[in-house]
């Protein structure tokens, strides 16, 4: 392949859809829906302090290995028929890794590791690969990047052959290694470290790619709560769960989208130095946001099952509250760091306040799963709507007992 056809390749910032994702992206995040859903219904089955720890470990793989790959569609072209080939064989080895999941620490370790590994570092390659002979500064930095991969390769393969416990440490330790690449700029012997100007990406192309992954893990949730009240007598306890499951779902979507996701895009689109953003905002602070909708997709798959009859076990409380909180807490650092505000948005930090009280309220009064789940929502949507009433000038509109500087200074809080 000569280097102009490999140049052909790449992505042409020009024209209003040279960003667009694209329908093969969408469908190389299928995929995802199982990974995520098999992390949940692991997490259920092993709510454990070690069991939450591997789950977090399975978590991070599958995460780093989606964004590495969005990374990579943000330069590629999926319209190109070999850039289409390479997202149909990732989704062919994250489809082995998925299914490998729910004994990742057991026999199939190994399925999991080596299908990680084979993807992470054949991709970063291949990429490698594409750009030389014209464009050595991309050359480079996908070299760096791959270094990185290459030095966790041994705990990757020690793990996967060791015991459960020492498996943990190992794979812990490799993601340790490869989280560090981006916050060092990917410093390498001999390569030195990449620049901001080598993460020429597109900020619009990022902000919708991590849009939609926050719609498949809100959709792993709905698809949760739908099956297992499906096998369930529809009392009006369960009733009552499943709405509010429901609810929660919603009120996730709200407060990520209604002004979170579209500040970021305008953000990110903007911003003279989009890769170090999008570095910060996108391919870190996002992993509390999924992971908080993860967590809350096991705690309502928990209460709908037993809504009431028992108290809560403290595992239940944790996930029930924690998962919010995981959520809030996330979306509080996206919006403060792309809005560059000077201070986190105070509706968060009033749900997080929130769910803390509920969370020891719940666990001192021997509350059931049902009525904990119910004060969790009614966190989340006080969230919600403080944010919301901020932003259209509600405390100076409807408080008229307010202080006007206080009122201003509320909303000033969101904004």
């Amino acid at each position: 392949m000569s280097a102009e056809t490999r140049r052909a390749l790449f992505r042409v910032r020009e024209g209003n859809d040279s960003a667009r994702v694209t329908e093969i992206e969408l469908f190389f995040d299928l995929i995802f829906v199982f990974a995520i859903t098999q992390l949940s219904h692991g997490l259920v089955d092993h709510l454990t302090a070690r069991g939450a720890f591997e789950t977090l470990v399975l978590f991070l793989a599958v995460w780093w290995l989606w964004i590495y790959t969005s990374w990579a569609t943000n330069w590629l072209d999926p319209e190109r028929g070999a850039v289409r080939g390479l997202l149909i064989a990732m989704m062919l080895g994250g489809l082995v890794l998925a299914s490998a999941i729910p004994k990742a620490f057991e026999a199939s370790g190994w399925v999991f590791a080596a299908a990680y590994v084979t993807m992470q570092i054949a991709r970063t390659l291949w990429i490698a690969w594409l750009a030389r002979g014209h464009n050595p500064a991309r050359v480079r930095n996908f070299l760096r990047i791959a270094f990185y991969f290459a030095l966790s390769v041994p705990l990757w393969i020690a793990g996967s052959f060791a015991d459960a416990e020492w498996r943990l440490l190992f794979w812990a330790g490799a993601l340790a290694v490869e989280y560090s690449g981006p916050s060092l700029f990917f410093h390498t012997p001999l390569l030195g470290r990449s620049g901001v100007d080598d993460w020429d990406i597109s900020g619009s192309h990022m902000a919708e790619r991590c849009a939609l992954f926050i719609i498949i893990a809100l959709g792993e949730t709905i698809l949760v709560t739908g099956a297992t009240f499906a096998k369930l007598t529809p009392d009006a306890p369960t009733i009552a769960a499943f709405a509010v499951s429901f609810a929660g779902s919603a009120i996730m979507w709200w407060i990520y989208f209604d002004t979170g996701a579209k500040r970021g895009g305008e953000a990110i689109e903007h911003e003279a130095q989009a890769g170090r953003l999008a570095r910060n905002a996108y391919t870190y602070l996002h992993m509390p946001i999924v992971a908080g909708i993860v967590v809350t997709a096991v705690a309502d798959e928990m209460m709908l099952a037993h809504p009431v009859g028992h108290h809560a076990e403290p595992s239940f409380i944790l996930v029930a509250c924690g998962g919010p909180m995981l959520f809030l807490l996330g979306n509080q650092a996206f919006k403060w760091m792309t809005a560059a505000r000077p201070m986190p948005p105070l509706s968060h930090s009033i749900g997080v306040a929130l769910l803390i009280g509920i969370g020891i309220t719940g666990w001192q009064g021997h509350w059931a799963p049902l009525p904990i789940g119910i004060a969790a929502t009614g966190a989340l949507a006080a969230t919600a709507l403080w944010e919301w009433f901020s932003l259209n000038g509600g405390w100076r509109r409807w408080t008229p007992w307010l202080d006007r500087r206080t009122a201003i200074a509320l909303e000033d809080s969101e904004r």
